[in-house]
């Protein structure tokens, strides 16, 4: 028995996107599909009851994190992470790796794992694919995700190409670890940074395991735009068409839209979540910092064609006046405002795929939002 499975509904002509649906123990969600980040059991300010009511089906924790604050043991007991949050929808959690190679700074990478130390209080630790396995399997999130090295950007090709294969011999390490294949769906991460050949070699070394999905690691780390749509170009199409395609920690209105072009069926990243606690919110005009000395008696909504709560009940100056005078709450309003643009984006995305018009749609949208200009603002 799988426990992640995915369906194809259909493929736009004109670009070639996916709608499909994907099937988790925790219920079923269509794609493409941007997924909200709460990396401590929470996505910040949101309760998981407005998450549901803006049409969020799946969410992302984060191992590394919830593994040294409460203790996966402590999840496990209180009956998994979905009772633990109070979230009925699906969870997906990454494997750890990232946080390991980017929070500390202090790290020693051998075959085994990876010994490493506590970004918050020092402490000695170390990290393997099978104890990743371990620490999600009581986690108990309907995605996990493999324990994969991830490089820098940018890395040369030798280095590219021994963590490439150390990547692959600890996927396999995390397929003989993970003891829930039946209630918990296990992805593999495509590592190889900008490079054609490397990527094969990952596709191909991921793909013979035959995980229920996979994932593009070693992207959105510093690459321009044009290197990120290069790679997806020459990767989606060596993994299979029948499983589902997550690009990880990619969350910008464009990238959301040309990722979805090129095969991306799953997206996540903490960027509306981040940059809402600093007043920037995503409009369908582009982007708009409330917190600036003009709104200060704006008394428009932050988006006029937006009809999320934020929205309908509440001005730019007031928004700008809770930013400014550091009040949660305005916090809230505009996490809840970027994130349901982001849902409502990836819905309209469904709908053009459905339609055949997908490139048309991304031609409106990059042209209203300002992508089309020369030096504009992004993310």
């Amino acid at each position: 028995m799988v426990a992640v499975t995915y369906e194809l509904i259909k493929t736009c002509k004109q670009t070639g996107a996916r709608l499909g649906r994907v099937h988790t123990p925790h219920g079923s969600f269509e794609t493409p599909m941007f997924m909200p980040v709460g990396t401590l059991a929470t996505v910040k300010t949101m309760s998981p009851e407005e998450l549901e009511r803006m049409g969020a089906s799946i969410i992302l924790s984060n191992t590394y994190h919830l593994w040294l604050r409460p203790g996966e043991d402590i999840v496990e007991e209180a009956g998994g992470l979905h009772k633990f949050m109070n979230w009925n929808g699906s969870i997906l959690t990454d494997s750890g790796g990232f946080q390991v190679f980017s929070l500390s700074d202090l790290r020693q990478i051998e075959e085994e794992g990876v010994h490493f130390r506590n970004h918050i209080s020092g402490e000695k630790l170390f990290l393997s694919p099978e104890k990743a396995m371990r620490i999600q399997n009581s986690l108990g999130a309907d995605i996990m995700m493999a324990f994969d090295e991830c490089p820098p950007y940018p890395a040369d090709h030798d280095y590219m190409k021994k963590s490439v294969e150390r990547t692959s011999r600890w996927a396999e390490r995390c397929l003989e670890g993970h003891q829930r294949p039946d209630s918990q769906g296990l992805f593999g991460i495509i590592q190889g940074g900008e490079y054609e050949d490397l990527r094969r070699q990952s596709a191909k070394d991921l793909t013979s395991l035959d995980f229920p999905g996979y994932a593009v690691g070693g992207l959105s780390v510093g690459e321009p735009k044009d290197v990120m749509n290069r790679v997806l170009d020459f990767t989606t199409p060596l993994l299979p068409n029948d499983k589902p395609r997550y690009l990880m920690g990619v969350g910008s209105p464009d990238s959301l839209i040309d990722g979805s072009i090129r095969g991306i069926d799953m997206f996540d990243c903490v960027l509306p979540t981040r940059i809402a606690r600093n007043g920037t919110c995503m409009t369908s005009q582009g982007r708009l910092v409330v917190r600036n000395a003009k709104f200060a008696r704006d008394f428009r909504p932050i988006d006029e064609q937006c009809d999320c709560h934020t929205c309908r009940n509440y001005s730019r100056a007031y928004i700008r006046h809770l930013v400014k005078a550091n009040e949660t709450f305005g916090f809230r309003l505009t996490t809840y405002h970027n994130l349901y643009f982001l849902l409502k984006l990836m819905r309209q995305v469904r709908e053009a795929i459905r339609e055949d018009r997908l490139g048309d749609f991304r031609e409106e949208f990059f042209e209203k939002y300002g992508f089309n200009k020369p030096n504009a603002k992004n993310f």
